[in-house]
């Protein structure tokens, strides 16, 4: 596979090449050295495991990663993610979430603790060199950010350096008070690959060109983006007029008129701070082709929510979607090869290619 190279210095860096997005052999290896490796946001206590002795399934990165996993909040209120997947046979042990004292695999008898420590196995009283470490379900590593979980099956960089970055600017929001509000969330699904969608997230460069009503509430000449490891945040300042934050004394963007934080966690995770609450994003590959953006709302103050920049969220993705699907086609071109990035709009899209290419060496 060819070895992919974003120049440090963003003025005189090109982008990754168009068969970057049109490769399978890419695509599968990005499986593997980039969504295996990286953190995924899963959801919130209260959605998912809300009392002591629950449990819930999933599926984690559905039709790319395709791995079941269980969250357990056990009767000492201890969080756990474990395989979901029995180490007799392979069955899955867990099908519904609910309350649950123990793991029982329905196929053989095969028993787990709550934490996925090999319990009990009928039948089972004359194998040798029995049980062995790898009859416990495999642990996997789960954080939390507030209320918020956040699982990873390899971690090659500890959670705290997404966590802290949240935090120095939105931590002082009562993110674990934040209703998740099923009705105002919503599944889209775009014509093209997932990493540009996330390219087109990670610059407000677009934004005078392609989103009308959102330009009217951004004071674009002030968009600014910061760079870190791997989260990069697009601050937008209102023009004046609209909903913003109430900052408190000794916040990094204190006296600013802030209408918008948009984080963006590497490499599929974007998280909407608006003075109404927060809009996760979660931009799922299908598909070289084909990709699921879901958008999951979380209510803070209801009064808000249809003023200044968290307006008009469908509209502004409609808007992104024709954008985003235009470039997919485009990139097929044989006489399109790479681009540049622009040094004052596009550094968030740079550190994304660079991130990208750095994980695929």
């Amino acid at each position: 596979m060819k070895n992919f190279k974003i120049a440090k210095d963003i003025t005189t860096a090109e982008t990754l090449p168009a068969t970057f997005y049109s490769s399978q052999e890419v695509f599968d290896e990005l499986k593997e050295k980039v969504f295996l490796t990286s953190w995924h946001w899963i959801g919130d206590m209260a959605t998912l495991v809300p009392l002591t002795q629950s449990v819930y399934p999933l599926v984690l990165s559905e039709k790319y990663l395709d791995e079941p996993i269980l969250i357990v909040r056990d009767k000492e209120d201890q969080l756990h993610c474990v395989s979901n997947v029995c180490t007799h046979r392979g069955n899955i042990v867990v099908h519904h979430p609910g309350k649950q004292k123990n793991l029982t695999c329905m196929y053989h008898g095969r028993r787990f603790n709550m934490d996925g420590t090999f319990k009990a196995m009928p039948e089972f009283e004359k194998a040798k060199d029995f049980p062995r470490a790898c009859d416990d379900l495999h642990r996997f590593s789960v954080k939390t950010w507030f209320n918020h979980l956040f699982v990873n099956l390899k971690p090659n960089f500890d959670f705290s350096k997404i966590s802290d970055v949240l935090t120095e600017r939105v931590g002082f929001l009562p993110v674990q008070n934040f209703k998740f509000d099923q009705t105002l969330s919503k599944d889209y699904i775009v014509n093209c690959h997932w990493a540009l969608y996330c390219d087109n997230y990670l610059e407000g460069f677009h934004i005078p060109f392609v989103h009308e009503d959102l330009n009217a509430a951004l004071d674009y000449g002030s968009y600014t983006t910061e760079v870190y490891e791997y989260v990069n945040l697009q601050i937008g300042i209102s023009s004046g007029g609209e909903e913003i934050f109430t900052l408190p004394n000794g916040h990094p963007d204190y006296g600013k008129s802030v209408a918008a934080y948009y984080y963006w966690v590497f490499p599929n995770m974007m998280f909407n701070f608006y003075p109404w609450g927060l809009s996760v994003n979660m931009v799922h590959p299908l598909s070289m082709n084909k990709t699921k953006v879901q958008f999951l709302t979380y209510i803070y103050d209801e009064s808000k929510l249809n003023a200044g920049a968290g307006a008009l969220l469908d509209k502004v993705e409609r808007e992104d979607e024709f954008v985003v699907e235009g470039v997919h086609k485009g990139l097929k071109s044989r006489f399109y090869t790479t681009g540049r990035f622009s040094p004052t709009r596009e550094k968030g899209v740079h550190h994304f290619h660079s991130l990208l290419a750095k994980h695929l060496h």
